[in-house]
């Protein structure tokens, strides 16, 4: 016996995922098959009696024989509810539909949804949506897709083609070979392109038949179920009126039965309860809706969603693995909270700390950002709390640059932190975009402040006729040519020769610690002589040591045009008495 495929929706915000799930569903209640459409927590089941009857004479046109038991939905588009349709090794959902507006291409959602099916291998096929509104389209919805293109003006179809090749081409640049459907002559190596308006429901029968085909054809040997204790996974857990905490669990294998004992997944040891209920929302009724009445039932089957009533649920969090025991608690307890404490990370001895709202998002954020090489010290699930502040904050002197917490599908905390950088979003692109950032700015910030304390490059001018002292110490104006001049800076004749340390800097008979180029200040500048070791128009540069000059040269960078010529004349001065001084 084999279930129905697991199906889920993704794509970027507006571009039609809810509509193209309600237009496919409302196709199946329009089929006016006897249950044509069975609604189920976070799911919706169409039998494939209905979908021979939505797809019709282009079944028998390409002589397809449908077997598989029909189709189900995830109710939740988007891909924060497909990273909590978790099992071990992989996602729940067996094939995946990603959408993409025609008229946008492929937008920031888009490519994080093509990473995150990338990473859990889940084959998918791309319902370009929005064609009615291609410039020039005249909509057919009583043709078939094919028969309707070529039936559009010159102008419609060129604009209609050069916006789907479009799309081919970035995913092409994203490692993804795609074609129109039509036109894929290996759909293990090509991806399907579907074009669909699921405003006038144009393309949703070859979106089906195309969906079930390939599921049929290659997923048939991964749906086949068993008749044990049912294995599911949490997709939401919710406050329910007069019941408390309950939660909304996809059963992918087995039955589950009121009275059953169950092994639930939690941030700390496995929780072990009963179900006191199971319920099913009325039929065609919408289970997102507070209204919405529900059914109870005695027994569920895989593949469905339910909503289970139990007791000890408060520690528990969407993605969390279920599974119904039989005596085999202990043994379940263990397989369970290993399968946790794959996603969950404690203590490791560098990186960042990373919180989400569920064990899928985590499991997805950590994937993403291990892919960039980017260390992970602790991981966990639930908002920001102080102990991760605390957390963060204790590394901040040995490791600045990862002193920082990444949050996804979490809220911000009110307070900031000055050694502690929070960053929160509900897209994952975002979350590593901004990380990335920050880091950099902080890594330049980091050598800009070693810079600082560098000696930094300058060279002088000492001017005829400003001589205020011959010595102890010597007072005498000076221009600063090229760099900044600052207290306490050594200085070299033109020979590489260290004469004095400028000791104080005035200007306009004030003190100031700097002085840069083209200004004129008066310097003080003990042991020399004006007339000996120095005379007017002598030219003087700030001495580099070899160590300060390999800093310059790693920072190169970050110094100006006027800091590499200095840099570049003291170094030529230097090689002449030492050829490898500063390589």
């Amino acid at each position: 016996m084999i279930r129905q495929p697991i199906v889920s929706i993704l794509g970027h915000v507006d571009h039609g995922k809810t509509l193209l799930l309600d237009r496919i569903r409302g196709s199946a209640v329009a089929a006016k098959e006897a249950g044509g459409i069975t609604q189920a927590i976070g799911a919706s089941i169409i039998p494939i009696e209905t979908i021979k009857k939505i797809c019709g004479k282009l079944l028998d046109s390409l002589n397809i024989k449908l077997t598989l038991p029909g189709l189900l939905f995830i109710d939740t588009p988007g891909h924060a509810a497909f990273v909590n349709l978790r099992k071990r090794g992989g996602n729940l959902a067996d094939i995946a539909i990603l959408v993409i507006n025609i008229n946008e291409g492929l937008m920031p959602q888009t490519i994080e949804s093509i990473n995150i099916l990338k990473q859990y291998k889940t084959p998918f096929i791309i319902a370009v949506n929005k064609i009615d509104l291609v410039n020039g389209w005249r909509s057919q919805k009583e043709k078939s897709l094919l028969k309707s293109i070529s039936e559009q003006s010159d102008y419609a179809v060129k604009e209609f083609e050069t916006k789907l090749y479009t799309i081919v081409g970035k995913l092409f640049e994203l490692g993804f070979e795609s074609d129109r459907f039509d036109r894929v002559n290996d759909y293990t190596k090509q991806i399907a392109i579907v074009p669909v308006s699921a405003m006038t429901g144009e393309g949703i029968s070859e979106l089906l038949m195309v969906l079930t085909g390939l599921a049929q054809r290659f997923l048939e040997k991964n749906l086949k179920l068993t008749e044990g204790p049912a294995k599911g996974t949490i997709l939401e857990v919710k406050e329910q009126k007069g019941l408390g905490k309950v939660i909304d669990v996809i059963i992918y294998d087995g039955q589950i039965s009121v009275g059953d004992t169950i092994i639930l997944g939690s941030l700390n040891e496995a929780i072990v309860t009963k179900v006191k209920g199971l319920f099913e929302p009325a039929h065609l009724t919408d289970m997102r809706e507070q209204k919405s009445k529900f059914n109870a039932v005695k027994k569920i089957s895989a593949a469905t969603g339910v909503r289970i009533v139990a007791t000890n649920l408060e520690n528990v969090f969407s993605g969390m693995p279920i599974f119904v025991a039989d005596k085999n608690i202990e043994e379940l307890k263990s397989k369970v909270q290993e399968e946790v404490e794959q996603v969950i990370v404690e203590n490791q001895n560098n990186g960042i700390i990373i919180k989400a709202d569920s064990l899928g998002s985590l499991e997805a954020l950590s994937f993403l950002l291990k892919e960039k090489n980017i260390p992970i010290r602790k991981s966990s699930i639930g908002p920001i709390n102080k102990k991760d502040v605390s957390d963060a904050e204790s590394i901040y002197e040995k490791d600045p640059l990862n002193s920082m917490i990444i949050g996804f599908n979490i809220p911000k905390p009110a307070e900031e932190y000055e050694k502690v950088k929070i960053i929160t979003n509900d897209i994952i692109y975002k979350l590593i975009e901004d990380f990335e950032a920050w880091q950099l700015e902080q890594k330049r910030k980091i050598e800009l402040k070693e810079i600082e304390n560098l000696v930094q490059p300058c060279k002088i001018q000492l001017l005829r006729g400003y001589v205020f002292r011959q010595s102890n110490p010597a007072v005498v104006g000076v221009e600063v040519l090229l760099g900044t001049l600052k207290s306490n800076t050594p200085l070299i004749n033109t020979e590489g020769k260290y004469l004095t340390t400028v000791k104080g800097i005035q200007k306009e008979q004030e003190n100031v610690d700097k002085s840069d180029k083209n200004q004129q200040v008066a310097v003080s500048l003990p042991d020399v002589i004006i007339g000996r070791q120095l005379k007017e128009g002598d030219i003087l540069y700030s001495e580099i040591s070899e160590a300060h000059f390999r800093k310059f040269k790693e920072f190169k960078k970050y110094l100006t045009n006027d800091q590499k010529e200095v840099l570049k004349e003291v170094s030529a001065i230097m090689r002449r008495n030492n050829p490898v001084w500063g390589v």
